[in-house]
């Protein structure tokens, strides 16, 4: 069976590694020892663990779920709406970022001049998340 450091375990959570270790520190997930002393996880102990959690609505609060890493919190600076598509900017310190999405995706995010949002940049596309 597969086993899991509390690294590994965090990432597959989406919590940090401190937390993953209070966790075990806690007894609310079992880990065992392995030969060189690291502490593991049992793969199929993970997985019954993760599931309870989702359930639970843990894990920490303002964690984004998504593959983007590149992270620009900023304000929205303008919103320009068309029939089908629209152009989000948002300053983000001295950085001025663009996202041309559907105009659609502005409205489900209820994006306005002055609220908070994060652009998220993967390769040439920029994502704009809802804070």
């Amino acid at each position: 069976m597969q086993s899991y450091t509390i690294g590994q375990a965090a990432r597959l959570l989406g919590v940090s590694p401190d937390t993953a270790r209070r966790w075990a520190d806690a007894g609310r997930m079992t880990t065992h020892r392995d030969e060189s002393g690291r502490r593991l996880i049992d793969g199929r102990d993970l997985a019954a663990f993760s599931v309870e959690l989702a359930r639970a609505g843990g894990g920490e609060e303002d964690v984004s779920h998504t593959s983007v890493r590149n992270a620009f919190p900023g304000i929205v600076t303008a919103i320009k709406l068309g029939d089908v598509a629209a152009q989000v900017e948002i300053q983000a310190g001295p950085h001025r970022l663009v996202s041309l999405l559907t105009r659609e995706a502005v409205e489900e995010l209820g994006l306005e001049v002055g609220m908070e949002a994060t652009a998220r940049v993967k390769s040439t596309n920029v994502h704009i998340d809802r804070v």
